[in-house]
């Protein structure tokens, strides 16, 4: 087989699981991680200030230009590794540096990003890490005074990770200067991928729970805009057996809130859908930690079960209780639209029987119309026929007056079949045309 038969998208998608691969770190090392997302429309956000952004950086290091046309980029830069990522809604820069700082967690580990270049970066920092890869002591019960001293106890988490590879532990606060702070200790003879891939799944977690929580805000906000078309909603439906109200009113007033909701819907939908996507992946990446109990502490699971998932279930209750409200809208519309078709109808029959009581009227009507008619014409007929032949009658010796009254009854016969006749054809010609 030749390249040419190959799919065009083929080489593209199967390098595409390669393009971000685990780094390979030792203990002990210090890992830098900062991420930048848009406030607003960050999936539509201009890609060229990510790009000039990343040049920036590297620039200022002394490190190899990047491709403009890549989602992401490693290169060294001064004494440090540094990868960067482009995601649908924010960029990371992670930065691996051999060695630990001069105190645990110092904030001058951090100045690889520098604080002027993250306040000109293009959106806000949602996220901002700094991991200590350490080795861990012969006895682990020695690390519990080390972690107690670096973290909050009250939400300390501890756990073995990966068979108990590495002891990985976090408070999961942010300290003076604005870093979330992990701490991996190592056990002898974990290799530099293994670190690498437990380092990358810590960041990983950390990202997308900040991401997945962006949806928070947004649905305590629309909840309480909820509770305020929640009444007007529930009145409508159970007013809508009221004869008194017109039911073109009650059905603007449903689609006044209808259309309030299906924007908030729409508004909504993104975010409430990127915020469960971001949950599977961090509930993910805990899983695949494949956590133990270290020493009675909670584990990041359980810590994740007690603050994160609360928040992930009224990100889902408010959109399981914005879907209910459409479609109790929707079902309700339904019902008034066919209450106005029924007084429609209504309306309908009784103008059509109005139009039949009409037309009864003009066909009385037009009897009377007539029989006058035939009067009439007959008395003109008669008046002019006496005339015509009132010589014959004097010849004959018949008087005027009997003249008359043997004329009038031929007259009015004669007047009536007429007119039955020219309307029998006018009929006629009436049904040819339908």
């Amino acid at each position: 087989m030749t390249p040419a038969d190959d799919h065009p998208l083929r080489y593209g998608l199967v390098n595409e699981l390669h393009a971000r691969p685990s780094p390979r770190l030792g203990a002990p090392s210090t890992v830098v991680f900062v991420a930048f997302k848009e406030p607003d429309q960050a999936a539509t956000r201009d890609r060229a200030r990510d790009d000039a952004h990343l040049d920036e950086l590297v620039t200022r290091h002394g490190g190899q230009r990047p491709d403009r046309t890549a989602n992401h980029y490693a290169g060294q830069i001064g004494r440090h590794k540094l990868r960067w990522e482009r995601h649908t809604e924010f960029v990371t820069y992670t930065a691996y540096t051999p060695g630990l700082p001069p105190r645990p967690f110092d904030p001058s580990a951090g100045a690889v990003f520098p604080e002027e270049w993250q306040a000109a970066a293009p959106g806000k920092r949602v996220a901002a890490v700094m991991i200590q890869i350490l080795p861990l002591p012969e006895d682990p019960a020695e690390v519990l005074d080390t972690l107690e001293g670096w973290f909050v106890t009250d939400s300390l988490a501890a756990g073995w990770v990966l068979e108990e590879a590495a002891l990985v532990a976090s408070d999961f606060r942010i300290d003076a200067s604005g870093w979330m702070r992990f701490a991996v200790f190592i056990r002898e003879g974990a290799t530099e991928g293994r670190i690498g891939r437990i380092v990358q799944r810590i960041l990983e977690l950390e990202t997308y729970r900040a991401m997945s929580m962006m949806g928070l805000p947004r649905a305590r906000s629309l909840s309480g805009r909820l509770n305020a078309l929640d009444p007007q909603l529930s009145a409508i439906v159970a007013g809508m057996a009221d004869e008194h109200r017109p039911a073109d009113d009650v059905l603007q007033e449903l689609l006044s809130i209808s259309a309030r909701l299906e924007t908030e819907a729409t508004q909504s939908h993104f975010r409430f859908g990127a915020t469960k996507a971001y949950e599977a992946i961090v509930m993910d990446r805990v899983a695949v930690l494949r956590e133990s109990r270290f020493m009675g502490r909670q584990t990041l699971t359980e810590f994740m079960a007690r603050r994160y998932q609360p928040a992930m279930r009224t990100v889902a209750s408010t959109e399981a209780r914005l879907k209910t409200m459409l479609e109790r809208a929707d079902r309700a519309g339904e019902l008034l639209r066919t209450r106005v078709d029924v007084q429609r109808s209504a309306q309908n029959q009784q103008v059509l029987e109005s139009m039949d009581r009409r037309a009864a009227l003009q066909l009385r009507l037009q009897h009377t119309v007539e029989g006058l008619s035939v009067v009439a014409i007959s008395y003109y007929a008669v008046g002019l026929i006496s005339y015509a032949l009132a010589p014959v009658a004097e010849g004959l010796g018949i008087e005027k007056g009997v003249l008359l009254a043997l004329l009038t009854p031929l007259a009015v016969l004669a007047v009536w079949w007429g007119l039955q006749r020219v309307r029998k054809r006018l009929e006629g010609d009436e049904g040819g045309e339908h």
